[in-house]
């Protein structure tokens, strides 16, 4: 947020220093007489005027598609789109390529990997690529270091000919130029006009799709809206719920902190509360490259007196304290490290404390997001150091800390938020729970998902027996289904030269599955040909050719049915792609080469 500031300030006062020297230079100039000519002819006039220009120029920036926007999923939609031709552009607000990609998530949520098809399974390939996967018989790498994942979206984003900005984020309110239905220009906030023929959102927020006055909702949906049995607040919650009965108040009788004591609302009902987020932290018990858990600033043990009291709870429950697997889930990945994420009923998710986020400013996001660093450090930090905390759980705990080789930029901690839902656009199509379940073919299918719905904890309330109870998890698995083009275009009426790949039309329910990072590369890749086929044709992206959009990314890999056929073709088609060089040197059955 502060570098924003600076370019921006930067650019509107170097513009300003210019104007007022060149001013200054012809006044002075008249007054000794001078024409305007001679003026004109100056060193420092020349250098002010070039300077000016240049800073003109560069203010103002055209390309053929800009995506806004540089999660996985934007740097799928960039890339297909640059391969296919098209002059492109990346715009990223902060600092860092991939969103939780390389922010964290390092333990992918696959599903089942068959379904995992075009650019999201080149991805995975080229990590595996990276990890000389190849030794062990393997040519896939499904959870990479973040460090690693980073530095694969950026060569290919390099490889494809994508022009990168980052620190360009979109101006708050007035970030959006249109005439009549189609979006003509994005301004950011550091004084840079992009001017483009098509756009994209592939930011978690969908700030691009909301100023460009597209329809969206966030939030859940009531159990009437689309008939959907899951949809809205849960009667019944049992994942990642408290198994033991702890009390809301603390022995003075207070609510303790991280309770809320809004009503939890009428089962079926929708709100407008959103899914927890967090940060998926890498943490190692290397030591040589194991940092101790931060202290964040004002951190006050009181605020986990709920998480003492569920700890203590459940030792005797279980007849052992929990592990540290127990309260903060490991993921396992390259070199000693772990992904943790959230676990059980007081863990890493900071519940009902994002509710402000899709619609918040960006100073309110950016409160959201330090309070949510604070929460969390907080939450290792006391177990690690609290004397509360059972002893094998603290030592265990202590046996691990940041990884030193990770975020270096951002002191080792994640430069991504876990935004696991904010916006959702409400197009001509919505996907709900039945096209995760019964109708799950497609005939504008341009990918697969089929991860279970999954939305975690959304509110924690006080039940009617005084005790805590979290609310919102859903559990439930789905078989393999199509994803459908339809939910990636906005109503016509609205914008004809918009994509929204990763804020897609979605229920609540649906997103929940479709929201997996593997997923968003894979719309991604069907957005960005999408593009290039509207701009080739002069298309709305409502009118792209479904036949010739499918035709080119079976091409290039992509999954359209669930069947090891379709699977092994698409395996095909990346390693095409990436062909093996012919083996040079000895065979390992010849003999040993003379000098």
């Amino acid at each position: 947020m502060g570098d924003d500031m600076v370019d921006r300030s930067f650019g509107e006062v170097a513009v300003s220093v210019a104007i007022y020297q060149i001013r200054r230079w012809v006044r002075f100039g008249r007054q000794v007489g001078g024409s305007s000519r001679y003026i004109l002819k100056t060193y420092p006039m020349r250098l002010a005027l070039v300077f000016l220009c240049a800073f003109a120029a560069n203010a103002q920036q055209s390309f053929d598609f800009v995506v806004y926007g540089g999660t996985a999923g934007g740097v799928a939609t960039a890339v297909a789109a640059a391969r296919h031709g098209l002059k492109t552009a990346l715009l990223e607000p902060r600092d860092h390529i991939g969103g939780m990609v390389s922010g964290g998530l390092s333990g992918t949520d696959t599903g089942r990997k068959e379904v995992i098809g075009g650019m999201a399974l080149e991805f995975y390939y080229r990590a595996g690529r990276k990890y000389n996967m190849d030794r062990h018989l393997n040519e896939l790498s499904w959870m990479p270091e973040p460090k690693v994942a980073e530095a694969i979206f950026r060569e290919m984003l390099k490889e494809a000919g994508v022009t990168l900005f980052e620190r360009h984020r979109l101006k708050e309110k007035s970030g959006v130029v249109k005439s009549g239905n189609r979006v003509t220009a994005i301004l950011t906030e550091n004084g840079v006009r992009f001017s483009a023929r098509y756009f994209a959102d592939t930011s978690y927020e969908g700030d691009l799709m909301a100023q460009a006055k597209v329809s969206y909702t966030y939030g859940r949906e009531g159990i009437s809206d689309y008939g959907e049995s899951l949809a809205g607040i849960r009667a019944v919650t049992e994942s990642h719920q408290f198994a033991v009965d702890v009390s809301a108040r603390g022995k003075d009788g207070k609510v303790l902190p991280e309770v809320s004591t809004e009503p939890r609302g009428r089962p079926g009902e929708g709100d407008k509360r959103i899914q927890a987020y967090n940060f998926r932290v890498i943490a190692t018990n290397v030591a040589e490259n194991r940092l101790p858990w931060p202290k964040p600033a004002g951190y006050d043990p009181k605020r986990y007196e709920l998480l003492a009291n569920y700890l203590d709870a459940m030792t005797p429950f279980l007849g052992r304290p929990l592990t540290f697997n127990e309260v903060s889930l490991l993921r396992i990945i390259p070199n000693g490290k772990v992904d943790l994420n959230n676990r059980n009923g007081f863990s890493t998710d900071y519940i009902g404390k994002n509710y402000g986020y899709p619609e918040g400013s960006y100073a309110e996001r950016e409160r959201i997001w330090k309070e949510h660093i604070d929460y969390q450090q907080g939450f290792y930090y006391f177990l690690a150091n609290d004397g509360r905390v059972p002893k094998s759980l603290q030592e265990e705990v202590r046996s691990y800390g940041l990884a030193k080789d990770e975020y270096i930029d951002t002191n080792h901690w994640p430069h991504q938020l876990y935004i696991r839902e904010a916006r959702r656009m409400v197009s001509d199509f919505v996907s709900t729970q039945k096209d995760l379940q019964t109708e799950r073919t497609k005939p504008d299918v341009i990918g697969m998902g089929s991860y279970a719905s999954d939305s975690h904890n959304i509110q924690r309330f006080i039940n009617d027996r005084g005790f805590v109870e979290n609310e919102g998890d859903v559990q439930v698995q789905v078989q393999p289904y199509q994803i459908p083009y339809r939910i990636l275009v906005p109503k016509r009426a609205e914008v004809v030269n918009l994509l929204v790949p990763v804020c897609f039309s979605s229920s609540h329910i649906s997103y929940a599955s479709m929201r997996m990072e593997p997923q968003y590369m894979i719309i991604g890749h069907a957005a960005g040909i999408a593009a290039a086929l509207a701009a080739k044709g002069n298309l709305a992206v409502q009118d792209v050719s479904m036949a010739e959009l499918q035709s080119q990314l079976r091409e290039e890999g992509a999954v359209f049915e669930y069947s090891i056929d379709a699977y092994n073709k698409a395996f095909s088609a990346i390693r095409k792609r990436f062909a093996v060089p012919a083996r040079t040197g000895p065979i390992p059955w010849g003999r040993p080469a003379k000098q």
